[in-house]
């Protein structure tokens, strides 16, 4: 099932893309059989066909190809052919990163990762986060203490739900939420949350949709432990499982965990190691090609959700 870009403004019906690829040859049937997938038509390796300026031209592990044929790509360059690295051309067109096939030379260029690099940049995400938390919190007050008084008449049990979730440099803090859940929901040990949970009471089903559940993590935005816009903060039982089968998992907490964000509003609620999977491809391109801009087209896309009910 194809997903949505939500940057997009209509669907439009495209041919299929075809690719120039140079790469080593070790590489080619990885990239057939993912490539495949993504329904792109590919010309692998071919340094007789003129590189001109029509044609798609990418290159993966260029520097593991021999001096003769990076010279082919450097000829193109001189004569204006764009030539970047596969990696590069999908994350434009897909609105995600292919993360399987991520390698070390995609982090390495410290300076493309603004919201990591540029002290600018953190600075006007906090004050951001600040601002507008201060007047979320004042809009949802009134809806906050209905809902406070409807879980506490529905369920017994704690209003708010605290658990330990990782943030920003793999450190822990309590997360903050509405209780969504029977107060008895992990008396087997931790589990994945599911869409049709049997465990969510039927307050918690209209929170969750609306995504009222959350509010209270503005709490936690202003204490400095997460961003209104991030990569959702996980529980370290599941990061230890998901980082032994999805290729740097962990680099998600290089910034601080978001109350909502580009995976969220762009991939349904996930159970799964496939769906992190998923949400891990949004979150490293959000990260990859973060700006404010980005921040407020994803903060008015969740406010919709709530005041609407457009919730998965």
């Amino acid at each position: 099932m194809m997903l949505k870009n939500f940057l997009s403004t209509e669907k439009k019906a495209r041919k299929q893309d075809t690719i120039y690829l140079f790469c080593p040859e070790d590489r080619v049937g990885k990239l057939v059989e993912l490539l495949k997938y993504l329904k792109i038509n590919l010309v692998i390796n071919d340094y007789e066909v003129p590189l001109t300026k029509e044609k798609v031209i990418c290159h993966y592990e260029s520097s593991r190809l021999d001096a003769e044929k990076n010279m082919h790509l450097v000829n193109a360059t001189e004569r204006g052919v764009w030539v970047e690295p596969l990696v590069s051309y999908l994350d434009q067109k897909n609105g995600y990163t292919e993360v399987d096939l991520l390698h070390s030379s995609y982090f390495l260029h410290q300076k493309t990762f603004t919201i990591l690099s540029s002290k600018r940049t953190q600075i006007v995400k906090r004050i951001l986060d600040i601002l507008f938390s201060l007047f979320l919190i004042m809009l949802a007050f009134p809806i906050g203490v209905l809902t406070a008084i409807l879980i506490k008449l529905e369920s017994k049990g704690p209003i708010f739900y605290k658990q330990l979730r990782t943030g920003q440099f793999n450190s822990e803090f309590k997360v903050i939420k509405f209780r969504s859940m029977r107060q008895d929901a992990e008396k087997d040990g931790a589990k994945w949350a599911a869409k049709f949970d049997m465990r969510v009471t039927k307050v918690g089903k209209f929170i969750r949709k609306t995504r009222i559940d959350e509010l209270p993590q503005l709490l936690n935005v202003l204490k400095g432990e997460m961003s209104l816009v991030g990569p959702r903060p996980e529980r370290e039982i599941f990061i230890s499982e998901l980082e032994k089968r999805i290729p740097y998992y962990r680099f998600r907490h290089a910034v601080k965990p978001g109350i909502t964000g580009l995976a969220q509003i762009s991939y349904p609620y996930g159970e799964s190691v496939e769906d992190a999977v998923w949400k891990h491809k949004y979150d490293i391109h959000y990260i990859k090609h973060h700006s404010t801009i980005t921040d407020l087209k994803i903060l008015i896309k969740t406010i919709k959700v709530v005041l609407f009910g457009m919730g998965q």
